[in-house]
């Protein structure tokens, strides 16, 4: 047998695998919007339009919350905050995203938290209105409670 067909033959072999390895791996999950938009009212620490963020890996799904409107009471460290996002499902019930990561804010700078981690069923349909956020830190609570139908419709989830 000759080098070159020894060559060419592992190349097929090598080219075959590859092309199986691919057609085996698990297909990419996507979450319909990516984003939305809401209104929340947080009482005395402000109201106003937040932004809501998700990204999807399989059943695991992570949210990500900002909001000019809201702002940090007071200076707070990175990984300081804890929070629950709560969204509702619609078919009935809930489903909470949570974690402790946030950037470091100043006092009166805008809000951001997240990743917020939880999981999904494919097909779920998850919307803000009836949910809440809650930021926990230092002992003091915040509750944003959405105040409408979030824009561009709920999350549907593959």
């Amino acid at each position: 047998m000759r080098r070159d067909s020894i060559t060419a033959g592992t190349a097929l072999a090598a080219g075959a695998l590859a092309a199986g390895a691919l057609a085996l791996a698990p297909a990419a999950h996507a979450v319909t919007p990516p984003t939305a938009t809401i209104s929340a009212d947080c009482g005395s620490f402000g109201s106003g339009r937040g932004t809501l963020t998700a990204t999807q890996s399989g059943t695991a799904v992570t949210f990500t919350v900002t909001s000019s409107a809201i702002t940090a009471p007071i200076s707070l460290g990175k990984d300081t905050v804890t929070s629950t996002l709560t969204l509702v499902k619609a078919g009935g019930g809930t489903v909470a995203f949570t974690g402790k990561a946030n950037p470091a804010m100043a006092a009166g700078a805008p809000v951001e938290v997240g990743p917020l981690r939880g999981t999904v069923a494919p097909g779920d349909r998850l919307e803000a209105r009836g949910g809440s956020l809650r930021l926990t830190a230092f002992g003091l609570t915040a509750t944003c409670t959405a105040t409408g139908p979030q824009s561009p419709g709920p999350f549907v989830f593959d």
